[in-house]
């Protein structure tokens, strides 16, 4: 199967690739050092992306950015990045796959663990997580019998609190975190978000 694999150069996104590899053909799109470049926040870069890769089995999205800060210090620009970036720029990946994706295909999405768990710093990020997972479930009601559309919801990455100076070992590594985007691919789920949670 073609899987097109967005933010693939990132931790996750690495991860992925390694994993499915062996059984897909996976084409890789992110800003740069890709097969194909995109910007999720420009709906005209997602139209190219999908017109210069055509015809997919799946899509698997791990890219997207959003602001984390204190509530009183969040700028309406901050809100606005957030919301055209990681929110937006999902759900018009899905709106512009439909008609490249295989009947029966998939789209995954990233949301966060921030969606269900807030701290101090993540109204934004809450915000556009638990967007990501409400507009998943609706996508996947009306695209029944066309393709599937599901969410991942990463929960903390090892590596990611390794970089932060946190304790690692309250994480998930990345390498556990991609077999549940691989579930999404082989399984016939969709509207569904899926956990990735400490074994």
């Amino acid at each position: 199967m073609r899987v097109l694999l967005v933010g693939a150069t990132g931790l996750l996104g690495t991860q992925i690739k390694r994993i499915l590899e062996p059984q897909h053909e996976v084409i890789t799109a992110s800003r740069k050092g890709s097969d194909v470049s995109v910007d999720l926040s420009d709906k005209a870069s997602i139209v190219a992306m999908f017109d210069k890769v055509g015809k997919v089995g799946a899509v698997v999205c791990v890219g997207g950015a959003a602001k984390f800060a204190p509530l009183d210090s969040l700028s309406d620009g901050d809100y606005a990045f957030s919301l055209a970036n990681k929110l937006m720029g999902q759900v018009n990946l899905v709106r512009c796959a439909i008609g490249h994706v295989d009947e029966g295909g998939s789209v995954t999405l990233t949301s966060g663990v921030l969606a269900q768990q807030p701290m101090v710093g993540s109204a934004a990020v809450s915000i556009v997580n638990a967007g990501v997972e409400g507009f998943a479930r609706v996508a996947a009601l009306e695209l029944q019998g066309k393709m599937r559309v599901n969410v991942v919801s990463p929960g903390w990455v090892a590596e990611t609190l390794e970089s932060m100076g946190k304790d690692p070992s309250q994480g998930i590594p990345a390498a556990e975190v991609a077999k549940v985007y691989r579930r999404t691919i082989d399984e016939t789920i969709t509207g569904q978000t899926l956990l990735a949670a400490k074994t």
